[in-house]
Formats: structure tokens, sequence, C-alpha cells
């Protein structure tokens, strides 16, 4: 997709001019991106990555997610860092809407992940986990069961144009974890949107983590339901048990899960799957056509959520 909001060249020079970080080279609009309009920056200090925060994200939020990679990038996780101003503030505002200028981080995302790339995410989520446990800032997942339950009520009405029979089993699935749902597991700052595109690589070293818009306080097996979900099934849909044995082998090399985290994973996984069909169900009927955002195929998440409800113990996903 295309940015959401234009820049003119001298928004731009007035914003940069705000900050120390030398004269304006080059903006160029990126295209990867769904939330946030973003902007590849390159100044003669170097690149950085220049982002408008759309209005699906709430500007009460920001000082958090900031907060947080500040956070992170000092206790040594590779992410990207707010840049402050001359007066010492990191957001700000730019064509009416909050902005930032975070560094830049190199790497690539991988499009087809390997065993090996799932191993390394495992362990720099751990890492990330650990490091995020003295961060002083707090904000509850807004897409747990209380969320799921409104984008339901919003969707239940046109659920089967997309395909019939949708709204009843969504209805049962949320039934379901509300009953099976873990009332409590250990907890701390999560990524909660850890997908390939959010992981940076170079070749088969993992380089750091972007997009913390959706981080927040909950379960922290929570975050690897998301990761098993978003990295481990094949494009025609088999779930890679391998590439899943890495991941939580990666994971548990740097922290590890206890009892009742390994007992919840099959409800949390199939939380993390419900999450994601109704959030993408919500766009694919909400999103009008010619919109700039692109709609992701729900069905792809209720097949993960079929799958995850067939899993009868952690065993499933790799667990010795």
């Amino acid at each position: 997709m295309a940015v959401y909001t234009e820049v003119s060249d001298e928004e731009l020079q007035a914003f940069i001019g705000e900050y120390a970080i030398g004269t304006v080279l080059a903006c160029k609009g990126i295209a990867e991106g769904i939330e946030n309009s973003n902007y590849l920056l390159t100044t003669a200090q170097g690149n950085f990555i220049l982002t408008l925060y759309e209005r699906r994200v709430r500007r009460e939020d920001l000082p958090y997610f900031l907060g947080l990679m500040s956070h992170l990038s000092a206790k040594g996780v590779a992410c990207p860092v707010p840049v402050e101003g001359r007066d010492g503030h990191a957001l700000r505002e730019l064509c009416g809407r909050p902005a930032a200028i975070v560094s830049f981080l190199a790497g690539m995302w991988p499009r087809r992940p390997t065993a090996q790339q799932c191993h390394a995410l495992g362990a720099a989520m751990a890492r990330m986990h650990l490091a995020g446990a003295d961060f002083p800032m707090r904000r509850a997942n807004d897409l747990s069961l209380d969320g799921w339950r409104t984008l339901h009520r919003a969707t239940q009405g046109s659920a089967d144009r997309v395909q019939p029979g949708l709204a009843a089993r969504i209805d049962g699935a949320l039934a379901e974890l509300t009953e099976a749902w873990p009332r409590s597991l250990p907890s701390g700052v999560i990524h909660a949107d850890l997908f390939p595109d959010n992981v940076f690589f170079l070749e088969d070293r993992l380089s750091g983590f972007i997009d913390f818009y959706f981080a927040c306080n909950d379960f922290l097996a929570y975050d690897m339901a998301v990761a098993l979900n978003a990295w481990c099934f094949e494009r025609t849909g088999e779930f890679n048990v391998t590439a899943s044995r890495q991941m939580i082998a990666g994971y548990q090399s740097v922290r590890r899960l206890e009892p009742a985290e390994r007992t919840a994973l099959p409800a949390l996984c199939r939380g993390a799957a419900l999450r994601f069909l109704l959030t993408r169900l919500y766009d694919w009927l909400n999103t009008p056509e010619g919109a700039l955002v692109r709609r992701k195929d729900p069905l792809e998440y209720l097949a993960r959520l079929n799958f995850h409800a067939r899993v009868a113990d952690a065993s499933g996903y790799g667990f010795d």
C-alpha cells in the first residue's frame, strides 16, 4: 500500500528542523505496513524511519510504545530507537498526526522462514520478555477476550457472507475460550504481533524487531502462540511441527516455559488464531473497494483455529 498521509517538502523541512539529525537528502514512502504512514528518511547523518500514526493508533498509547522501544534497546534488544528532538521529546505532530522518528534497523524479513530462523526468533523473544520485566509502564491487551467479543458483535451479522456458518463457528470458539482461557500465567511485556514482516534478519542472524504498536502487558506465552500461528504454517496450510519445535527450543534456551504455560499453549494458540481471524474479518467487511489498505483473507486463520482445536496438548507443537 501507499502511505495514508502525504507530507509536503515544506512540512518535512520544518519538522526535521526540530531535530539535530542533519539536512534531508531523501524521503520515500514505504509500501509495506497497514497501520501507519511510514517513510524512509535519509539525512546527512544516515537513515531513519519517519512514522505518522494514523487513526487506528490511539495517541494516548504512543508514550508506552515509544518508551518500550527505548527501554528494550537500552537492555540490549535490537529494535528501533525513538529519536528525541532538540527539546528532548520524541513524540511530535506532523500534518495533523502524531509523529516520531526512529532509528533505521538493517535487515530483511523472511518470506519463507526456516527452522533456524524460528529457533532464533524463539530465543530473541525470550530475551525481549526478560528485558521488559522492569519496564514501568503498563498497557492492557485490548485485543484479548473482551476485544474479541466486541469484534464478534461488530461482524456477526455479516460473517456468513464470507463463509456460511462462520458466525456460529466464531460464537462457539468464543464460548470455548471463555471457559478455557488461563486465569494466571507468567505475565509481562509482549510484542503481540510477531509476524515475519516484523522480524528482520541478516541471512540467518536475527537483526531485530520492529512495529511495537500492538505491544502490551499479557501472558508471556501468548506471544509464543501468536508467533506459532504466524511462522509455523506452510503456504499450503499444513502445520510445520519442526519449525514449531525449533521456536520452542530457542525460547527455552533463554527462558524455560513453566508447566502451566505448556498446559495452556493449545488454548493460547486458539485464542491467537481467533484474534487474527476476527481482525481480518472486520477489515474484510469494512474496508471499501479501492482503499489503500490491502485486505487479508480471514479464512486463513479459520483453518488455523480449526487445527488448534484438534491439538490435545503441547506435544502437538513439538514439546517432548
